[in-house]
């Protein structure tokens, strides 16, 4: 199992937040084991209470039977499989019958234009550690925001020493970009993937952006832009610093080592919580997940409706074995 957070800190499970707890196993076979799982690897075996637990990322060499599976969708555990140390997001599976609550909050703001600016705004001014004006302007951050990274270019490359010509790369010819750029675009890429493994844990959408647009990973680049010139841009170049050989593997290393040092993971799924509190959406003062498997709601001109309950005059009891919605 990798370091990042393994079995073996059971005792103090990682918290995403209001109780979703995660698991990032790799290299290891994935048995169910009484009302749990088991984790063998190298060290031995590792029993694990599914009950604590909201989320299993798998990464590479990991293998899980079908028993496993079903014992951690009967707890409402997600399962997730990704990359190295979360470096690539590529497939998920849901637990439980869970709340979709976020994910209608997000919508409903993606699909107001007075909303859907509130939370483009609230995305700027995560991006400055200082209190922006009130005021300003969807034009006038962009402009704030394009001179804070090109300062932050300039700045860690006055610091490392590693010459700074712009952002530029080609995907036809890779390794003519200078050592800085791949260092960068390989680390975008492993930011992403950590943004993606955030955004569907916490029961959002990749695809619903709001600055960028268009894309299944727009929400992605939200995301990951807001932590960019924190851990990304320092990481790229302090690696072409040591050297122009490997920099894309050096690179996730390094920012692998950072991720865990700042709880990087933890601070997305919060980020993501505050974006779309104190909207005055609907279901916002709910507990999420409460009771996630009961029936869900039934859509209605005048709101949701009870789900799971036989309407029209029928038998009692009718129509509630297989609950509606």
């Amino acid at each position: 199992m990798a370091p990042v957070p393994n079995a073996r800190n059971l005792k103090e499970l990682p918290k995403f937040r209001d109780g979703l707890s995660y698991l990032y196993v790799e290299h290891a076979f994935i048995e169910q084991e009484a009302q749990g799982i088991g984790i063998y690897d190298q060290e031995g075996l590792t029993l694990v209470p599914v009950a604590a637990l909201g989320v299993l990322f798998l990464g590479p060499g990991t293998r899980i039977t079908h028993a496993a599976i079903r014992a951690l969708a009967n707890n409402g555990c997600t399962v997730a499989w990704v990359g190295e140390g979360l470096a690539r997001f590529y497939a998920q599976g849901l637990g439980d019958t869970r709340s979709a609550r976020r994910l209608q909050r997000q919508a409903l703001a993606w699909a107001d234009p007075k909303l859907h600016l509130e939370v483009v705004l609230r995305l700027y001014r995560k991006r400055f550690r200082e209190p922006l004006p009130s005021d300003l302007s969807l034009e006038r951050l962009r402009g704030l925001e394009g001179v804070r990274v090109r300062t932050a270019y300039a700045s860690w490359s006055e610091k490392t020493g590693v010459p700074w010509h712009g952002r530029s790369y080609d995907r036809r010819n890779w390794v003519a970009s200078d050592p800085v750029n791949r260092a960068l675009s390989a680390g975008a890429a492993y930011l992403y993937g950590l943004s993606h493994a955030a955004i569907v844990s916490s029961g959002f959408s990749p695809a619903l952006g709001f600055i960028h647009t268009g894309k299944l990973l727009s929400f992605v680049y939200d995301v990951a832009d807001l932590y960019k010139t924190e851990v990304l841009i320092p990481a790229a170049f302090l690696t072409a610093a040591e050297g122009n050989l490997e920099v894309e593997r050096r690179v996730r290393t390094k920012l692998r080592d950072e991720i865990l040092r700042a709880r990087l993971l933890e601070r997305m799924v919060e980020d993501l919580l505050d974006l779309f509190s104190g909207l005055g959406l609907p279901g916002e003062d709910e507990v999420e997940d409460e009771e996630p498997s009961r029936p869900g709601g039934l859509w209605d001109l005048e709101g949701e409706v009870e789900g799971g309950v036989a309407y029209g005059g029928a038998d009692p009891g009718e129509g509630t074995e297989e609950p509606s919605g």
